[in-house]
């Protein structure tokens, strides 16, 4: 049987059932000057929101889970501070709603960006020039957002704290763990025992148990975050993961977007020491391995996840 027009594959156990009526109500009552704009949910809904297209100019975005309103929240909160400081636009929130008796979680409204996610690379796609000034413009965004004034007590405060800006060393159980998961798969897409074999490696690396001095990071800096408009990076999107912590989690999406010319000019830019830079390879192994989760519900992830663990691979000089 397909699929409820509107309705889009549950991606977790605890998932809130979100359609385009419940969404059209929730809209009409927030906001009744737009009830009569025409709303159509995107066939790339993220797995943390859904996400509709309210006429032309305006994006939904709702919690895909229980708990989801502290996101909405805290990205409402961070865009005025760390937009302003970024080169690149990012979305502009023009309303955060409380939850009702149908849907239990605030969800936003923020403008519309216009642009497309830049192409997925993997070791067997061929060198492009133009991905070195998506190096530079990638290199621009985290060197501008690590420069951003962290607050007084931002670093102790357990509202700017996610665990992708800990130490690598701490998420050594959890990637042992999913690379079993992964060798349970059917043709999964690269070598785990090469994997296994650099994520050892990683967890000796200078600093990987070390807590550095905190900076702001975005998080989930990966192409469906990103949007491109004449060949330039043009906005970055969803900061409802941004933190402070150690920012080298930033550097994966040098595994996903970037060649490898691309990748030693993004590089090149930060001024990345040779083990901050093998760690943040290590942290892009990590969160590919994290597909096994998805691996029967989002196939267009589950493929980029793949070329970035090939990407790694190849990186550390593994056939592939």
């Amino acid at each position: 049987m397909g699929l409820v027009p509107g309705v889009a594959r549950a991606l977790h156990a605890d998932e809130i059932p979100i359609d385009t009526e419940l969404v059209r109500g929730l809209v009409d009552r927030a906001m009744p000057a737009y009830a009569d704009a025409p709303l159509r949910r995107l066939p790339a809904t993220g797995s943390t929101n859904a996400m509709f297209r309210l006429g032309e100019d305006l994006l939904v975005r709702l919690p895909r889970q229980p708990g989801g309103s502290e996101s909405i929240s805290k990205e409402a909160k961070l865009l005025p501070i760390l937009g302003p400081a970024l080169p690149v636009s990012v979305p502009e929130v023009v309303g955060v709603f409380e939850p009702a008796a149908d849907y239990p979680e605030r969800w936003s409204v923020v403008r519309w960006i216009d642009g497309v996610h830049p192409g997925v690379v993997d070791p067997s796609t061929p060198v492009d020039s133009r991905r070195e000034d998506l190096a530079q413009d990638l290199a621009s965004v985290l060197d501008a957002l690590q420069r951003t004034e962290v607050p007084a007590g931002g670093d102790t405060d357990p509202r700017l704290w996610s665990y992708r800006g800990d130490p690598l060393a701490t998420m050594d159980r959890a990637t042992r763990e999913n690379i079993e998961r992964c060798r349970s798969l059917d043709d999964f897409g690269f070598d785990l025992a090469a994997a296994e074999q650099v994520w050892d490696a990683a967890m000796e690396l200078p600093g990987a148990a070390v807590r550095t001095t905190p900076r702001w990071y975005h998080g989930d800096l990966a192409a469906e975050n990103l949007l491109m408009r004449d060949g330039a990076l043009a906005a970055v999107l969803d900061f409802g993961g941004a933190s402070v912590g150690d920012p080298t989690v930033d550097l994966v999406v040098a595994w996903e977007v970037l060649d490898a010319p691309a990748r030693d000019l993004f590089r090149s830019h930060l001024g990345v020491d040779d083990a901050t830079w093998l760690r943040g390879r290590a942290w892009a192994l990590c969160i590919s391995l994290m597909i096994w989760y998805y691996w029967a519900t989002m196939p267009e992830r589950r493929a980029s996840r793949v070329a970035v663990g090939r990407n790694v691979l190849a990186d550390a000089g593994f056939s592939v």
